[in-house]
């Protein structure tokens, strides 16, 4: 399997996604650094609320990237340029709320996200992403749910945390 990357999904239905959360994304040129990449290109980067992508930046990255603004809190947003920070639990809900989010990218959805993530390499205890949000990611939905980020009946509420 393939991971699938910028280039190959409708980034209007990104762009779309991320309005609701008042981001924008900027496209690079190919063979461009890519500006607040921490893990360096092709990874997505953030500064401000700006999503930096390539056409080889991968989806499971760009919602990645996406899912830390959205989890951060204001203060640490007003100052976002390139590492996002934030505690384990917080990144524990960057990773559930990019699996939900996925299922409104119709190239990606919830089985691809989950594959992508495998395949390029996140680590959870259980072995799989698929494992870790079916049968291990309780305290990530109670942390998105108490931040009104999520709902109970695991909804986007579209608001970022404060």
């Amino acid at each position: 399997m393939t991971i699938l990357f910028c280039s190959n999904i409708n980034l209007a239905n990104l762009q779309s996604l991320l309005d609701r959360y008042k981001l924008t994304i900027i496209t690079v040129d190919d063979d461009a650094a890519i500006p607040g990449s921490f893990w360096q290109p092709p990874e997505a980067g953030l500064i401000d609320n700006t999503l930096y992508i390539r056409n080889d930046t991968p989806v499971h990255s760009a919602l990645h990237e996406s899912c830390h603004y959205i989890c951060m809190d204001q203060q640490r947003r007003e100052k976002l340029h390139t590492d996002a920070g934030g505690s384990a639990i917080e990144e524990s809900g960057v990773c559930y709320l990019q699996i939900l989010l996925s299922d409104f990218i119709p190239e990606m959805k919830q089985k691809r996200m989950l594959d992508d993530m495998d395949e390029w390499g996140y680590s959870f205890r259980l072995g799989s992403a698929k494992a870790w949000f079916e049968d291990d990611a309780e305290d990530a939905f109670e942390w998105l749910q108490s931040n009104n980020i999520i709902t109970a009946n695991n909804v986007p509420t579209w608001k970022v945390c404060k």
